[in-house]
């Protein structure tokens, strides 16, 4: 489906306008103390096309936290380093549970489901760490996103991350039941510090839907992805991305996606579109409310969807 890209434009800044009437704005995560400062009432999207064309609506020149959008790429570098050893730690099935519920680990003996649930995400930073200092780990994802955005203003807001850190005892738990299980290799309190930076980079969704064009193989100027790694990723934004409520957004929206509860989604039309959504309010499984409401409207309006 050929797309017109005027038509396009306009239907993103009749949609921002259309969502920036509404009321049904969600909840903000209100359990990191930083994050629960942030008004719900906002909304950006930025989308880059294959032909380079960049199309934003809304308040994209807001920064906002990334939180675990992240894990796609902190993901991304891991296979890049160490390829398909961290399999063995960590599966590849969608868990069915909220992002950080502790069931399933005591279930399996201490072996996330998969890398987009928090303990699998700490298992993955914790694989980043590997031979090498926090500061130097997270120097790496940082590398990462700046290059695939080609964009230095990318960083770490330190006051989220200290936020994170004061009220993460979940994650903590979380760590403390992995390295029980001999499934961490660093101190918890090592690789969780690692974890709550890396949470807490923020981007504004240009600079993510920069981001986002290796894994949707789109051309960047230094090659970023092998396109079978990104395939892979896709396919595991597609059925882990959104947590539990990953089935009902693939049922709605058709294509991969990553949420973070900072309000932003990364969706992903493979060798079409990057596309970039934040509202920080969230729904019910925790993912962005308006934003899985305008992924929905921009698939039904591209015709764009992974299944035909």
């Amino acid at each position: 489906m050929v797309i017109d890209k005027v038509r396009l434009g306009a239907f993103l800044e009749k949609l921002a306008a259309e969502i920036v009437a509404r009321e049904d704005w969600g909840k903000v995560a209100d359990y990191i103390p930083e994050l629960a400062k942030v008004d719900p009432a906002q909304f950006a999207v930025s989308m880059v096309l294959a032909d380079g064309t960049e199309l934003n609506a809304g308040a994209t020149d807001q920064r906002f936290s990334i939180q675990s959008v992240s894990k796609v790429f902190t993901l991304a570098s891991v296979l890049g380093r160490q390829g398909e050893s961290v399999w063995v730690r960590v599966g590849r099935e969608p868990s069915g549970d909220r992002f950080d519920s502790i069931l399933l680990l005591e279930q399996e003996k201490g072996r996330p489901r998969n890398p987009f649930i928090n303990a699998g995400a700490i298992v993955t930073t914790d694989e980043l760490l590997a031979g090498r200092t926090p500061r130097e780990a997270l120097s790496e994802i940082l590398i990462f996103l700046r290059d695939a955005a080609e964009d230095e203003d990318i960083q770490i807001d330190e006051k989220v991350a200290a936020s994170e850190k004061r009220t993460g005892f979940r994650n903590a738990a979380l760590a403390n039941y992995l390295a029980s299980f001999g499934n961490l290799k660093n101190p918890p309190e090592m690789t969780l510090g690692t974890y709550f930076h890396q949470c807490a980079i923020e981007m504004t969704t240009l600079q993510l839907a920069r981001a986002g064009r290796s894994i949707a193989q789109l051309p960047v100027s230094a090659r970023m992805l092998l396109p079978e790694r990104a395939r892979r990723i896709c396919s595991l934004m597609m059925t882990c991305g959104h947590y539990d409520g990953s089935g009902d957004f693939a049922f709605r929206v058709g294509l991969p996606g990553k949420s973070g509860v900072g309000g932003g989604i990364l969706l992903i039309a493979p060798k079409r579109a990057s596309i970039a959504l934040w509202s920080p309010g969230l729904n019910g499984y925790g993912n962005s409310q308006m934003g899985t409401y305008a992924a929905e409207r921009i698939a039904r309006f591209t015709g764009w969807s992974v299944f035909g």
